[in-house]
């Protein structure tokens, strides 16, 4: 079988994928089985290997993205908690300033969406980008779009948000490289996306914020510090990205196999590293006198 004709496969496939999403509105998970059947079949294989395909494909993906979503939600739900997005978010736009509040508030979706869920990001920061938006009586794009964008590319791009750490483990690659590359290319799209593009549509649409009432969110003085937050945040990204490097220059010759560099790779797999981030989470909030 040549590669031409499996690529025409694959090509076929996904078409087919999104016939059936979009224009079906089929539901995405049998969808997805569908497709698996159909491009098994058109390649030739066994009924009873395309089956056993599925099966051990899936079983194998969600073994490992099950437990590394599963400790993500719990790591940033107990961040959530304890009012870590909004302290981000304070601390940068005091440091961007008024006039450069859209970058701060890009930084904060790029960061906030690390440990939290894009969805839980956006509505524990909606209130505060209506408050920009009112004093400043400027279109609620302005802020929207870059906090938006910011949660949109590190939801998209970085772990341990379901969607990159499936197709780091579909794709056999190092979850320390989808980390770095994640921020090396997404964060230049987030930029363009949501300050650059913000300010334009701003100034062609005026959306106003809703009357809500007054805003509930944490006042300062409730709010954990800004270093202990990205401390905590950086903690499972450091240890992946440190285990990953560590294990090419094993793999490369470049440093040998000792006990330390066992352990490094070891505390840097992203089961061992999630773990210790949300037991750190978990103790900060329990110090916090957060225990429900």
């Amino acid at each position: 079988m040549s590669i031409s004709y499996l690529v025409f496969i694959v090509a076929l496939g996904v078409a087919l994928l999104l016939l059936m999403v979009l224009k079906l509105k089929l539901n995405a998970f049998i969808a997805l089985l569908i497709t698996s059947i159909f491009v098994g079949i058109m390649a030739g294989m066994p009924m009873s290997a395309i089956t056993s395909s599925i099966q051990n494909g899936m079983g194998n993906t969600l073994g490992f993205v099950a437990v590394v979503v599963g400790l993500g939600a719990i790591f940033g739900q107990m961040l959530e908690s304890s009012g870590g997005a909004h302290a981000l978010a304070n601390h940068l736009l005091a440091w961007f300033g008024p006039k450069k509040a859209s970058w701060a508030m890009v930084v904060t979706g790029f960061l906030v969406a690390i440990p939290v869920f894009f969805d839980v990001g956006l509505i524990i920061l909606a209130p505060m980008i209506y408050a920009l938006s009112r004093d400043a009586k400027r279109s609620l794009l302005h802020y929207g779009m870059p906090l938006i964008a910011g949660l949109g590319v590190t939801h998209a791009f970085i772990p341990p948000t379901p969607g990159p750490i499936a197709v780091a483990d579909i794709l056999g690659a190092e979850l320390g490289w989808v980390i770095f590359f994640g921020f090396v290319l997404g964060f230049p799209a987030a930029v363009l996306a949501g300050p650059v593009f913000g300010n334009y549509i701003a100034k062609k649409i005026n959306i106003q914020p809703p009357d809500i009432g007054e805003d509930e969110s944490p006042t300062p003085q409730n709010l954990p510090s800004f270093s202990t937050i990205a401390l905590i945040i950086s903690l499972p990204l450091v240890l992946i990205l440190l285990g990953t490097l560590t294990d090419v220059l094993v793999d490369k010759g470049v440093i040998s196999a000792t006990r330390l560099s066992e352990v490094i790779i070891f505390l840097g797999h992203p089961f061992s590293a999630l773990i210790i981030a949300t037991l750190t989470a978990i103790g900060f909030c329990l110090k916090r006198g957060m225990t429900n």
